[in-house]
């Protein structure tokens, strides 16, 4: 009962808007919560593009401050977004711009701004006064869709209301913003991919989006954009959040890693696991591609930033086609200079600290996304897809198995003298170090839960141990086959979809313990930021605003004639 009291407070709290929030004088508390982030400069040389290119990255930046506007929605609401003005501090304002909302994203999503209770598991996307109960009776198959949200109608009952509607006026505005970029675009593959994700937007039906998105090969400009991860949902995992990047290629980075893409079915054979978990063949048109990201928006933009993207996440694309892999490079530099590198002088010792690398943590990364695509995408104990037998489970799990079947593939590539410019040990210590730097992130969502387990089981394996003056030592022999083992049964729990099973494992393993909570007060003490935020946008491009009668988009009402599909 009291927690149920407590979910209707959050709720009271989200829907209203946070009316509790007092004016504060500026505290030096917050402005270290907020220094715990580092500016970074999304900078990008735009005279290396072409006049009409320069227009696109314009258009897809105020796009994507669209799909931004919804994220807020998804997140936090709209109300309670309109009431952080209000507040007096700068650093307290800023600090919930940087988490989307009152729930600090990186420390099991406490609350820390006056006023607001605990985050409802469900976001904004369900009513908070929602029990699981009440949603499964509802006789809706629409419940359950990705691009889909519940609301109660006047008589208090739950009601099913798609994106499209949902977000109607945002959606509007985006059309007509995608209508000019169609015309600019030159690149075929770019202009097909726009019209078909316009249609998408307009319809909650992103298959055919994802399939031409997939087919994009030669654009040096990138527009990730729409609802797309489903982390923000963690009451059920259902429902997917908005989000955008604008993207340019690097086109010397991605020759380079083109070639393994037509490896995936070997290195899928030579997973650590027994047969029956890798019996599907992934698609050989994947493709790695490196990236400069030079805007953020939405669901990546929240807490911790992205580094690279796994897309698309139907299934039904992975078996066809595969995915794409896009590295963001600039990004990637960003973290390990400013957070892995201070992290590792502090945490590994002396004699490992010549394996940490930006070229292996690139490789780690890497190749972390393209173990999203391998293993299993249908359980083999017909409870269907593992996304829906583990349910809200699935994220922690995907994650985990991404992250050390990656790391199992860098060791299998420089074996096999495909990766020349690491060492395995390189490998092993830089992954290590690069776990110090994400625990960091809490054991609250995927991510976090995710490199708990992995963290927990190398130390339970003696994969790695810590010196008289409590520096970690990675043992090169126990590493490898603690990767080993924990590959395999990350594989083996996706493939049986036993949600309970999973659920026990990650209550247990997903979770700091003491030793690691004294270490990340030793990384908090030297004041080694925790992650990134980005000074961005137009003016930082250097690219003017141009008049494309932007006003007239962004004034449209939503009870204007119906949009139509062209």
């Amino acid at each position: 009962m009291k927690k149920h009291l407590l979910t209707i407070m959050a709720f009271a709290l989200l829907t209203t808007g946070g009316s509790a929030i007092q004016a504060q004088k500026v505290n030096q508390e917050m402005k270290k919560k907020v220094e715990q982030y580092a500016p970074f400069t999304l900078k990008y040389d735009i005279s290396q593009l072409d006049t009409k290119e320069a227009e696109l990255v314009g258009i897809f930046i105020e796009i994507a401050d669209a799909m931004d506007e919804i994220f807020w929605e998804q997140s936090f609401g709209t109300a309670n977004r309109k009431k952080l003005k209000d507040i007096q501090d700068p650093y307290l304002r800023e600090y919930a711009e940087i988490h989307y909302g009152a729930w600090d994203r990186l420390d099991a999503e406490k609350p820390f701004l006056p006023g607001y209770g605990p985050k409802p598991a469900g976001a904004n996307f369900y009513p908070a006064d929602m029990t699981k109960e009440e949603f499964e009776k509802l006789k809706d198959p629409m419940k359950t869709s990705q691009y889909t949200i519940l609301r109660r109608n006047i008589k208090g009952d739950l009601e099913v209301i798609p994106y499209h509607k949902a977000y109607a006026r945002q959606l509007k505005r985006v059309d007509a913003l995608l209508e000019k970029a169609i015309n600019l675009a030159e690149d075929e593959g770019l202009k097909q991919y726009l019209e078909v994700r316009r249609k998408a937007l307009l319809t909650d039906d992103y298959f055919e989006s994802d399939m031409v998105w997939m087919d994009m090969k030669k654009s040096r400009l990138d527009f990730v954009f729409g609802p797309i991860e489903n982390y923000e949902d963690a009451l059920f995992g259902y429902k997917t959040a908005y989000e955008a990047f604008v993207l340019i290629k690097d086109e010397q980075w991605s020759n380079d890693l083109a070639r393994f893409t037509q490896m995936l079915p070997e290195l899928q054979k030579n997973l650590p696991c027994d047969p029956k978990y890798k019996q599907e063949v992934p698609g050989t048109e994947s493709d790695l591609n490196v990236y400069d990201v030079i805007y953020y928006a939405g669901d990546c933009n929240a807490g911790s930033k992205t580094i690279a993207i796994n897309l698309p996440n139907d299934e039904r694309v992975h078996l066809e086609k595969g995915t794409r892999r896009l590295q963001l490079k600039n990004a990637m530099q960003a973290k390990f200079e400013k957070i892995m590198m201070p992290i590792a002088n502090l945490m590994i010792s002396k004699e490992q600290l010549k394996n940490v690398k930006f070229d292996a943590f690139f490789s780690n990364v890497c190749y972390h996304e393209v173990a999203h695509g391998l293993g299993i995408k249908n359980t083999i104990t017909g409870k269907g897809n593992v996304r829906q037998a583990l349910q809200n489970q699935y994220s922690a799990w995907e994650e985990a198995k991404a992250d050390i079947c990656g790391l199992y593939i860098v060791q299998s590539l420089i074996e096999r003298g495909e990766i020349k410019n690491i060492t395995i040990e390189d490998a092993y210590v830089t992954y290590i170090a690069g776990l110090l730097r994400s625990v960091r992130f809490g054991a609250t969502e995927a991510h976090g839960i995710a490199n708990m387990m992995c963290f927990n089981y190398m130390q339970d394996k003696g994969a790695f141990t810590r010196n008289k003056e409590g520096k970690y030592v990675v043992n090169v022999a126990k590493m490898r086959k603690a990767l080993e083992e924990w590959a395999a049964l990350v594989l083996k729990t996706e493939g049986d979809g036993d949600y309970n099973v999973a659920k026990s494992y990650a209550e247990k393993n997903g979770k700091v313990r003491p030793d690691l909570a004294k270490d990340l007060k030793a990384i908090e003490k030297a004041n080694i930021p925790i992650d990134i935020r980005y000074e961005q946008g137009l003016k930082v491009l250097g690219i003017k605003k141009l008049d494309r009668q932007s006003s007239q988009i962004k004034e449209a009402k939503v009870n204007e004639a119906p949009l139509r599909l062209k």
